[in-house]
């Protein structure tokens, strides 16, 4: 009977410690269902920007109704201008909540100060908005893109885009006049046209002599227009005594808009980047690429008449109100006929400079630039010239002329660019030597043919406009 009792005993305790667990494990569920359910119940929470601590309450900007209201005692995160928050149905500030990253893109016309900005949305409108985290000037400049919330007034970030930044180029090149051929002249006269002012200002004032604001390069395509304007570029720190010097160079083409005003506001904004930049004293080059392009001479009747506006705004930032101190225009083109003449008078596009096509000197010249005694050269023609490497390129670039000038109408298809593909093509045709197993480096037969080929694809190019017109 003893035994039988404890059994009951022992039973009866397991069974009330199962029940005991089963209780606590209740509870403890029924207790996350009234947490839930009061998540589910609870009134939403509503987002809002905060603006600035006032004593012990808070100015925030909610669905664009500033107000003060109190914040929780329990919030500890350190909330900045701009800051994304929570307000729960009473209004009080309860929590930080995570920034959002959509907005209405905005481009920058003026640096108010550390904190402010003045910036364009669309239509033109100006609005002073105030830039999350302050240090503007060093942040951002005119004619950037940043993101603003109209609601509240804020500027959250910069931005990249495909605008008018997309169509600059800020870096130097790194070219300079010893990397270009068969242009002597003409690099002579720019040099003394840019580099003079600024190597010996105090002459030119002793003169009252104003330097020149722009000049135009001119010429047939591939015959180092861009080059020049790249070296113009890289001298002028030199010049100046600069750290550096900045290089804007515009696409032509690129710059045009389907949208009224759009391409103006483009031109606008290069000229306020050129501004900005040369106010440290540093040298800036606006290079516009493909210029007949933009500036079509007004009242010609072959557009869309749209150089009305975009000419007279160039002609406005060139000799405008606002000085363009430290800078220089340098435009290029193909056909400087169809640029408005307005442009390139005297007193604003001052210098003009032909870029023709090379003679057979010019042509040896820009030859040495890119055939050069370090290539790897054929052992049978170093041999033959004693093993003078010079001597070997010397022969090579004499047969290459030669072979280019060989007929009277030769030199209206050379340039440049030619050139270059003809010594391309000559190293081509080394490599491909190499490959099949015969002597390798570079030799007059390899130049002789890219010649030849070179002028066939040139005059076919020419024969094929010509039947097309």
């Amino acid at each position: 009977m003893v035994v039988d009792g404890a059994d009951k005993t022992a039973a009866l305790t397991n069974r009330n410690a199962e029940l005991v667990r089963l209780l606590e494990t209740a509870r403890d569920q029924l207790g996350d269902l009234r947490e839930k359910l009061a998540q589910a119940s609870a009134p939403p929470q509503t987002f809002a920007t905060f603006v600035q601590w006032a004593g012990e309450h808070a100015d925030v900007v909610s669905n664009g109704r500033r107000m003060r209201v109190s914040v929780m005692p329990s919030l500890e995160a350190q909330l900045e201008p701009g800051d994304e928050v929570l307000l729960n149905p009473m209004s009080v500030l309860v929590d930080k909540a995570e920034p959002e990253r959509s907005g209405q893109a905005a481009i920058v016309r003026e640096v108010l100060d550390d904190d402010r900005v003045l910036v364009v949305t669309r239509g033109e409108d100006e609005r002073i908005v105030v830039l999350m985290g302050g240090d503007a000037r060093q942040r951002v400049h005119e004619g950037d893109t940043v993101v603003i919330d109209p609601r509240t007034g804020f500027a959250s970030e910069k931005i990249e885009r495909t605008g008018v930044e997309a169509l600059l180029l800020e870096e130097v090149p790194d070219v300079d006049y010893s990397s270009i051929g068969g242009l002597g002249s003409q690099i002579e006269r720019i040099r003394d046209a840019i580099e003079l002012p600024l190597r010996h200002p105090e002459l030119y004032r002793e003169h009252r002599l104003q330097p020149p604001r722009g000049m135009l390069l001119y010429g047939p395509p591939g015959c180092g227009k861009t080059l020049i304007a790249k070296a113009v570029a890289h001298s002028l720190a030199d010049a100046v005594g600069a750290d550096r010097s900045y290089f804007l160079s515009v696409k032509g083409p690129e710059l045009l808009n389907k949208y009224v005003g759009e391409t103006e506001r483009y031109i606008r904004t290069i000229f306020e980047r050129a501004r900005a930049k040369a106010s440290s004293g540093a040298p800036v080059v606006i290079f516009f690429d493909e210029m007949d392009a933009l500036f079509r001479a007004r009242g010609s009747g072959v557009s869309s008449d749209m150089e009305t506006t975009i000419v007279p705004q160039l002609l406005t930032e060139l000799d405008g109100v606002e000085a363009l101190s430290n800078v220089l225009v340098i435009g290029a083109s193909n056909r400087e006929d169809m640029i408005d003449p307005a442009i390139v008078r005297p007193g604003r596009l001052d210098v003009k400079i032909e870029i023709a096509r090379p003679n057979e000197a010019a042509t040896m010249d820009i030859f040495s630039k890119y055939l050069t005694p370090e290539l790897p050269l054929n052992a049978a023609e170093l041999e033959a010239h004693r093993g003078d490497r010079v001597v070997t390129v010397r022969s090579m670039i004499a047969t290459a002329v030669d072979c280019l000038f060989s007929e009277s109408d030769s030199q209206r298809f050379i340039s440049g660019a030619l050139i270059r593909n003809v010594v391309d093509r000559a190293k081509t045709g080394a490599i491909k030597s190499v490959v099949a197993g015969d002597a390798g480096g570079i030799s007059t037969a390899h130049v002789r043919a890219a010649c030849e080929q070179e002028m066939l694809e040139a005059r076919a190019v020419v024969a094929g406009a010509i039947g097309q017109v």
